[in-house]
């Protein structure tokens, strides 16, 4: 009943902004930078006169509308790293109206003196929600020679990794699998290289990105953490141009270029590590390296339809002296239609295909091993710009995902190994949503809707059953759990329907603007994961498998709140955002003392369902205008987990008690400065300072055998110690870049500048000389000094 009246009403506001918007015209059209004839994703557009006054801003594919009553209006057009556009127009019929942006030199006076485009949209009903430009996260350091996607939105509030060399990034208390990563609206299942020490975004290549950690639109869906949402560049249409960098331990370039001028455009970039290289001279035969490649075509068939292509495809290899290898990767490619209805109705229809996939060869056993997950996605999204307070979102998300746990293949015939494949998963995932961000008042707007979301768990495989349907058991006399025998099994054709969930995602956000430089923010959103992802690790590692949801492990459902202030001071040149949140997931899974993960064709023999809960305080200050800029954020936090027991007389796990989540950092801080000395001296540095990762540590011995053997307490009371790095780069552009096309600078940097050995790990073993236990440090960093040239022309 509840849900029926919700989309009544939201009926009767559609109706109702539609009758209004026939007394107004449409001004619309696309904003693109002059140079190169990009969209600009999120430029301001302040439109005002003597009795209106309205800010909205460009879509991700840079189209902007808005209704409005006919008359003159100076158009403000403001968006970072370009200059300002001024312009009167008079309207008195809708009009489609582009504008060309210029970008802003790099001068020593373009910086001190710039527009204000940084201030924090105090009246947009957005919270939890930080963006950065590419121009942003190039004035950062550029450690080991370039700038890294995934470490520029480590040094945001609330955002963690587990450390160094693992891979992945945590939100608000989070594990890695429960962000959405999205590179042109497709899939990427591994954001990492060389388990972290890079991402697999080529900064070279890459418009814009923005991290949703709350008030998540409806429009996203099937993570309960974050977003993650990035944009490729669409390739220069006005001439053909190539940039790209050498550095010590790896090299990229790009090409981009106009295939029809002003009509259709490419891009390709490709990026390389061979560190590698120098241990073959050595005679060393071990070797880690990797490789991707990303690529963009677009074409702009008439005024109101553009065709585009666009693709990634990445590669990590691991060779130890040719016993052990490991080889794996992300491969994406997405086909979009953007198509204008009208003025008022945009639409994007995308084609998206993702594939995650991992391999492994043990020469020394004799086997090849594979395994990976593909989805195929089809999203119809409309945008509809009803009237210049009212704007409304729908579509529909379709994705069909084909699970592969693991294929074993003996490497010859002699090496004894039986060749098998492990029971593939087929799942299909439905999805509705509708979205509306309305202006209610001069002090008052919501963003709200609803995602509704199903999940199928299809067949071709054989499900084991179990007695009272309990795939785990607990053994009361040793007071541990089991894994339960099967009484039998079902056979489920193809097709046929394993498993069927749906869920109800409501969504609202909520700002109150207090006066013009000050406003607070609420949020509300509910989240539904049906993918899981089984690790027995903190930190994604390759060899993990992602499973769908079934009769034994359930979806997780989220429930985040969130409240927040907004403050401009100056006009914009600082900034303050202060956010409180309070977060709770249901059915997270908890992995059994002993659990096998590894080609477990039985997972749910090895878990339980347990529920989480994070909470916290977030801060973030910026200085936005001069020499100096930059941002310092702090978040004090607590993420946890419970597993209790089912019945009275089970213990659960942890003795059904709260523990800490294995990426729980009560103490985050990081701090961000840039500082342009003059034209041809930048300067950058990161502070990063957090609690050590939650470990188990020992609280006792015993003998057995004449062998010490530890005992451990609760799961992870203890922690590693603190963790802390400073890393700086220097920035050499030579003057005589102005008169020439060839344009190259220097980055210098130094990774950990004061050669902090962080702790990635404690191992307690037994000291051979003395029999004694002993804790071990594993450090895997250092100091790790680079340099490289990068060049454009």
């Amino acid at each position: 009943m509840l849900q029926n009246k919700f989309l009544q009403t939201l009926i009767l506001i559609l109706f109702t902004q539609l009758i209004l918007a026939q007394e107004k015209y449409t001004l619309s059209g696309t904003i693109r930078e002059i140079k190169g004839n990009e969209t600009i994703i999120g430029a301001s557009i302040q439109i005002s006169n003597s009795n209106f006054n309205r800010t909205i801003q460009t879509n991700e594919y840079g189209y902007y509308s808005i209704s409005i009553p006919k008359g003159d209006y100076e158009i403000l057009i403001q968006t970072l790293g370009f200059e300002t556009i001024s312009e009167t127009i008079s309207l008195q019929s809708n009009t489609k109206k582009d504008f060309l942006v210029t970008e802003k030199s790099k001068e020593i006076e373009e910086v001190v003196v710039q527009s204000n485009n940084k201030s924090l949209k105090i009246d947009k009903p957005e919270m939890s929600v930080n963006k950065l430009t590419i121009s942003q996260i190039k004035q950062m350091p550029a450690v080991l020679g370039e700038v890294d996607v995934i470490r520029s939105i480590l040094t945001l509030p609330g955002v963690t990794n587990a450390g160094e060399g693992q891979s992945g990034f945590n939100v608000r208390g989070g594990s890695a699998d429960q962000n959405l990563i999205l590179l042109d609206e497709a899939t990427i299942y591994n954001s990492s290289h060389l388990f972290g020490f890079f991402s697999v975004f080529n900064a070279d290549a890459i418009k814009d990105l923005k991290l949703y950690k709350g008030g998540i639109p409806a429009r996203y869906g099937g993570r309960v953490a974050s977003v993650l949402d990035i944009y490729q560049k669409e390739g220069n249409s006005n001439k053909f141009s190539m940039n790209g960098g050498i550095g010590l331990i790896s090299s990229r370039l790009l090409a981009e270029g106009p295939i029809v001028k002003d009509k259709s455009s490419f891009l390709i970039a490709g990026r390389s590590s061979y560190a590698h290289l120098f241990l073959k001279v050595t005679d060393n035969q071990n070797s880690a390296y990797f490789y991707d490649l990303n690529t963009k075509l677009n074409y702009k068939i008439n005024d109101k339809n553009n065709l585009y292509l666009s693709g990634y495809f990445g590669r990590d290899v691991f060779n130890l002296n040719n016993q052990f290898m490991n080889t794996y990767g992300n491969a994406v490619l997405n086909v979009r239609w953007n198509h204008l209805f009208s003025d008022k109705l945009f639409s994007n229809m995308s084609l998206i295909y993702s594939d995650y996939y991992y391999g492994l060869t043990l020469d020394f056993i004799g086997f090849n091993w594979d395994s990976g997950i593909k989805n195929y996605n089809f999203k119809y999204d409309f945008k509809h710009y009803l009237t210049d307070k009212y704007k409304l979102f729908y579509g529909t998300n379709l994705v069909y995902y084909s699970f592969n746990p693991g294929k074993i293949e003996p490497t010859d015939s002699q090496s004894g190994i039986n060749p098998k494949q492990l029971a593939k998963k087929y799942a299909f995932e439905p999805s509705f949503y509708i979205d509306a961000e309305q202006k209610i008042s001069e002090k008052i707007a919501i963003n709200y809707g609803v995602r509704y979301s199903m999940f199928y768990r299809l067949g071709q495989e054989t499900i084991n059953t179990y007695a009272n349907n309990q795939a785990v058991i607990y053994n009361e006399e040793i007071k541990i759990y089991e894994k339960a025998t099967p009484t039998g099994t079902k056979y489920y054709d193809k097709n046929d329907v394993i498993a069927h969930f749906n869920n109800f995602e409501p969504r609202l956000a909520v700002a109150y603007t207090i006066n013009t430089n000050s406003s607070v923010k609420a949020s509300y959103n509910r989240m539904s994961q049906y993918l899981h992802l089984i690790s027995n690790t903190q930190s994604p590692t390759p060899l993990d498998v992602w499973a769908p949801s079934d009769n034994f492990l359930k979806p997780q459902i989220l429930d985040q709140y969130a409240l927040g202030y907004f403050k401009n001071i100056k006009n914009g040149d600082y900034t303050l955002e202060i956010e409180t949140f309070y977060k709770k997931v249901k059915n997270r899974l908890d992995y059994i003392d002993g659990a096998d993960l590894i080609a477990n064709e039985a997972i749910e023999q090895v878990v339980l369902a347990g529920k989480s809960r994070a909470y916290g305080l977030e801060i973030l200050a910026k200085k936005n205008e001069g020499k100096l800029t930059g941002w310092a954020s702090y978040t004090l936090s607590r993420s946890e987990q419970k597993t209790a027991g089912r019945t009275p007389n089970e213990i659960g796990i942890n003795n059904g008690e709260w523990y800490k989540t294995g990426w729980n950092k009560t103490h985050n801080v990081s701090i961000t400065a840039a500082y342009r000395w003059n034209e041809k001296w930048s300067f950058g540095s990161i502070f990063a300072l957090q609690t050590g990762q939650p470990v188990t540590f020992p609280t006792g011995q015993y003998q057995y055998q004449g062998i010490n053997v530890p005992v451990y307490g609760n799961r992870n009371e203890n922690n590693l110690p603190t963790y802390h790095r400073l890393d700086v780069s220097a920035t050499l552009t030579p003057t005589k870049n102005k008169n020439r096309n060839w344009k190259g600078e220097w980055v210098f940097s130094i990774y950990n500048i004061y050669n902090r050995r962080n702790a990635a790990s404690i191992n307690f073993r037994q000291n051979q000389d003395s029999g004694n236990n002993e804790a071990v440090r594993l450090s895997i960093f250092g100091m790790v000094p680079s340099v490289t040239y990068n060049f454009k022309f």
